[in-house]
């Protein structure tokens, strides 16, 4: 899985406030769904992808397979590719799919990825205090803070853990529907010497069921700002929408390659 602010909802249900340990016990309950899924769900998906960054927009065909996901870039800026553009983007995908060394490149990148946001689903329970801030019959809002108490360990976890912000579980499958937050400190790396974070960066995630019991990340917000070594920048700034989705059928990625058009 790889892994937020406020949300509208319908009148919530008059429910009794719910103490802190409740509501910690209802996000230990939405992980221990998560983790259950990731280890069964094997199924594969074909989507659109668009990925915006202040320089730049592209959209993908993206088919995943039990190879690896293959993408075909199809447009830039919502312009279609033009002819010398679309050859380098088949040729690219052509070298890829003939490249065990890049495919197992990309698998070790996509296990790095799965086990850093399964460490980050391990720690939200302990990472933060939890509360309920409403509750309906289909989901419940908590509300969460850093845990003064909690030691990250690793630089990663110490971003992670200086958030605060809004997490929805859809009690159907409790299941998380979304994840916001901003950083609620500027975080110093280094004690500041190396690089730092900048105090109110936000980040969206957003899940819902592609499918009964298949659930996905639809929409993904990063906007954190900071400086690193020589100034250099390394602010995330990009938004990813993902739509169409249905089954992949492909179970080779050169099965992918004939999907997407490319010869």
């Amino acid at each position: 899985m790889a892994l937020t602010c406020g949300l509208l909802f319908a009148e919530p249900s008059e429910a009794p406030v719910v103490e802190s340990t409740s509501a910690q016990e209802l996000v230990r309950g939405a992980v221990f769904s998560e983790l259950r899924a990731n280890n069964t769900d094997k199924s594969n998906w074909r989507y659109r992808d668009q990925s915006n960054s202040p320089s730049k927009a592209e959209t993908f065909d993206a088919i995943e397979t039990p190879q690896g996901e293959l993408r075909r870039l199809i447009a830039i800026n919502s312009h279609e590719l033009t002819p010398a553009e679309d050859r380098k983007e088949k040729e690219r995908i052509r070298e890829y799919v003939d490249s065990p060394d890049e495919q197992a490149k990309a698998q070790r990148d996509g296990q790095h990825d799965d086990a850093q946001a399964e460490r980050f689903l391990k720690m939200l329970p302990d990472a933060f205090t939890w509360s309920v801030a409403t509750q309906t019959p289909e989901e419940t809002t908590l509300r969460y803070e850093p845990n003064p108490a909690f030691k990250p360990p690793t630089m990663e976890s110490r971003v992670l853990a200086a958030m605060e912000g809004e997490m929805v579980i859809a009690r159907d499958g409790d299941r998380i529907k979304s994840l916001r937050g901003k950083l609620s400190h500027e975080v110093k790396i280094g004690y500041g010497l190396l690089g730092r974070l900048d105090q109110g960066g936000t980040f969206d995630v957003e899940r819902r069921p592609v499918a009964p019991g298949h659930w996905q990340i639809v929409e993904n917000h990063v906007h954190i700002g900071g400086r690193a070594l020589l100034f250099k920048n390394i602010s995330q700034n990009a938004d990813e929408i993902k739509t169409g989705w249905k089954p992949s059928t492909d179970k080779t990625l050169a099965e992918a390659q004939r999907s997407l058009g490319v010869q």
